[in-house]
């Protein structure tokens, strides 16, 4: 809504003055608290008003009128209503709504009474149910609001009936200036669960400075409730958001095998989680043990419709991952795909599956496939065919689109410029051996066939690179131990043609020195030998399983998720739902929890989907650690930051969005820019009219508790970075909340979404690698 500072007294208008930009919550328009003559009114009383100034006396006489108000509240069938249509309890709540007393609802002013300096009376109805269409279930409640009462500023509502209720909002009808709209959006327990009211506020925003004196109070205690006390275990329903680190991957009572380091502190820095504590387990006091089911808020969970769309998104998105083991591995994990015949057939004919007895946690994780794919006494998963293998069979094997998915594929912000020849590592030689390149000039030079020199390409910033190597390097001897994969630092190298294309040059891959053999590392390239077009081949096949899992480690889970839920954390504790940037926000954090949650009970937990799939196997989540204590920094989760510190763009206030970019053809980035640019005008209008003055934002005690909390709670292992952004301007708040916005948004929609489409039929995409060939080669 509008900016709540502006109060009656200051308004000389008797209509309604709508705003030309659109900072509405739900209620449909944006228009100042402008009071008019009531058209359902109750003539109450006359007061006699008595002015005397000398000699001089005035009376007035005045009549204040009570107004009548309807309640509407809209409640959303789910699924549960449907099945408990019998039972004592829907007995019971249909007595309930019999006798009309549903809900019971609480008007609350946002005035205190100027004579005491309390809190004005609630006025209190009950709600009765009036109509069920569809998945809508509406309740309707009159109130009559004396004249003294003030404006409503939030509503408790109580759930009389034994079963929680999805509330979606309020509207209250016949005050003078419009309806009043309360957007609720959450499941209110049921009175005999927990006998504490629940508390909405009305769709105006408030700056805390600003926040009427009848609600400040409640706004306070809100925030307290969704803290909570840092004790006890969470039960399912609670509302509570609080830290943790990642300490729930492993079950090590359960089996040794899975113990997992604990992510989050100096050893392993990391973002922290919501916090559900459970008992530490028996075997190991940092672990916690965990359960069947992991806590988030309530109000954080999937609705009905959202599990039902996750679960199949879900499958079809990382089903790449796991049809090697649903096809091989649950009944051998030695075996693999002895033709290119064999996984076309995967879309073409489908596979039996084993009896559901033996597959272990798949059957928990997807059961919905297990249901749809059930066919009398078989069990039969076929996979739709990906579009672009639909399109172009081989697609996957050229170089072009190699080349090509780095700037538009899964993961397109990886790919850097190179800025520095000859390329050197920054590893210590000592452990990992000599730290040049085997790239040589005469190679590149070789491979670009005249058209400039190795120096005058890097000049003319034509080179680019896909750079694992010292990233990769000191995870592959611990790695190489893992049964059914391998790995090697990489470097791949690329060159931008006249035509704006990039074309590969050449591969490294390197071993550092193990088990009493030296450093190994051999360069590969594009040929049409009979042998070596081989051995290229399977060089990018290794590169696209470091891809693979870069992508779905870092620009994925780290990025988009682990690194957003401080975020999300913070804005619950400390800014209040009334707060407009609260208000910005929470659309784009919808469902975020729940989703990592699902994340830590099956695909980053020790054994899970990641670990079973992915070359890092069990160091998969200390990876990402790595890569969070290196490379994350806020500022650089901006778009535009992103590409100039990776090389791909430079300022240019000529070009569009103020940035030039280094590959025209660059999709991510192209693309990425137009809806940055949107995003931050939307957030500018709306910072600027909330924040006109840069004291506000100083000022804010919520905005700022929240930023802090972010950065020295959240992100803890790194509060002491000098690049977090302060917030001190309207422009530091703008840049700080796009980024939020932009991450969970745009980004996270580039490499979210085209999974199945470029990962389904996985050669282009496989996520480990068996080095057969490094097992005939010992010095490899």
């Amino acid at each position: 809504m509008l900016k709540p500072q502006l109060h009656q007294s200051q308004l000389s208008t008797k209509n309604p003055f709508l705003l030309p930009k659109p900072f509405i919550h739900g209620s449909g328009h944006a228009s100042f608290p402008v009071y008019s003559r009531s058209l359902s009114t109750k003539a109450n009383k006359k007061v006699r008003v008595g002015y005397k100034h000398g000699s001089i006396k005035s009376i007035a006489s005045v009549t204040q009128q009570s107004t009548d108000i309807k309640a509407v509240v809209t409640v959303k069938e789910t699924v549960v209503d449907f099945w408990t249509e019998i039972g004592i309890e829907r007995g019971l709540d249909d007595f309930t709504d019999l006798f009309g007393k549903t809900l019971l609802l609480e008007l609350v002013s946002a005035e205190l009474d100027p004579k005491t300096g309390l809190e004005k009376p609630s006025i209190r109805k009950y709600a009765h149910k009036i109509d069920h269409e569809g998945e809508d279930i509406k309740y309707e409640a009159d109130f009559v609001v004396p004249p003294d009462f003030g404006e409503v500023g939030a509503i408790f509502v109580e759930n009389e009936h034994h079963k929680e209720m999805y509330l979606h909002d309020v509207v209250l009808d016949g005050f003078p200036t419009g309806p009043v709209h309360v957007t609720c959006d959450s499941w209110i327990h049921p009175k005999f669960d927990n006998k504490k009211k629940r508390l909405f506020f009305t769709n105006k925003s408030y700056l805390p400075s600003e926040t009427p004196n009848g609600l400040t109070k409640l706004r306070k205690e809100e925030l307290e409730t969704l803290r909570g006390n840092d004790s006890g275990e969470r039960k399912k329903g609670e509302r509570i958001y609080d830290y943790d680190v990642y300490n729930d991957l492993g079950n090590p009572d359960s089996d040794p095998e899975t113990a997992r380091p604990v992510l989050g502190g100096q050893e392993h820095p990391y973002p922290r989680r919501c916090r559900t504590g459970r008992p530490r387990t028996e075997s190991d006091p940092l672990t916690e043990t965990r359960s069947s089911s992991f806590y988030v808020p309530r109000d954080e969970e999937f609705s009905e419709i959202k599990m039902g769309t996750f679960s199949a998104k879900t499958l079809k998105s990382v089903l790449h991952a796991l049809v090697p083991s649903l096809s091989t591995a649950i009944v051998d994990s030695d075996l693999g795909f002895p033709f290119f015949s064999s996984i076309d057939a995967l879309f073409n004919e489908g596979i039996n599956l084993p009896p559901l007895k033996k597959q272990g946690f798949w059957k928990d994780l997807l059961p919905n496939l297990f249901r749809a794919i059930t066919d009398g006494t078989k069990d039969i998963l076929k996979f739709e065919t990906p579009e672009t293998m639909e399109r172009d069979r081989f697609f996957w094997f050229r170089d072009e689109e190699f080349a090509r998915q780095t700037l538009s594929g899964l993961n397109p912000c990886s790919i850097k410029m190179v800025t520095e020849w000859p390329l050197r590592s920054k590893l210590d030689p000592e452990i990992y051996g000599p730290q040049e390149s085997a790239i040589t000039t005469e190679m590149v030079e070789q491979e670009i066939k005249g058209f400039m020199t190795c120096g005058q390409a890097v000049k003319d910033q034509k080179l680019f690179i896909l750079d694992y190597h010292d990233l990769f390097l000191p995870f592959v001897s611990k790695i190489r131990e893992l049964k059914g994969t391998t790995l090697y630092g990489s470097r791949t190298l690329f060159f931008l043609t006249h035509e704006g294309t990039l074309r590969p040059l050449a591969i490294e891959l390197t071993r550092p020195p193990m088990d009493g053999k030296p450093q190994w590392k051999q360069v590969f390239r594009p040929t049409w030998h009979s042998t070596d077009v081989w051995l290229w081949r399977l060089a990018k096949a290794h590169v696209l399983a470091h891809e693979s899992g870069y992508h779905q480690l870092i620009s994925h889970w780290l990025r988009t998720h682990c690194c957003t839920e401080p975020y999300i954390i913070a804005a619950h504790r400390q800014l209040s739902e009334m707060h407009p940037i609260y208000r910005l926000l929470h659309p784009h954090f919808r469902y975020t929890m729940e989703i990592n949650a699902l994340a830590r009970q099956y695909l980053i937990s020790a054994k899970g989907v990641i670990e079973t799939s992915f070359f890092p196997g069990k160091y998969s989540m200390e990876l990402s650690s790595v890569v969070y204590d290196q490379e994350w920094r806020f500022d650089y989760e901006a778009l535009p930051k992103d590409l100039i510190n990776r090389g791909m763009a430079v300022e240019d206030p000529s070009a569009p969005h103020g940035l030039k970019l280094m590959v025209e053809d660059y999709p991510y980035a192209n693309d990425g820019l137009v809806l940055w640019d949107i995003i931050k005008e939307w957030v500018s209008d709306y910072v600027n009219h909330y924040y006109p003055d840069s004291s506000l934002i100083v000022s804010d005690n919520e905005l700022q508790a929240w930023w802090t909390e972010v950065r020295t709670v959240g992100h803890a292992d790194k509060k002491d970075e000098p690049w977090w952004p302060v917030l001190k301007t309207p422009q530091d708040l703008i840049e700080t909340l796009t980024t939020i916005i932009w991450i969970a948004s745009g980004h996270h929609a580039a490499v979210n979404f085209g999974q199945y489409t470029y990962a389904g039929y996985f050669p282009n995409r496989p996520t480990t690698a068996r080095d057969e060939y490094a097992n005939r080669r010992p010095e490899r």
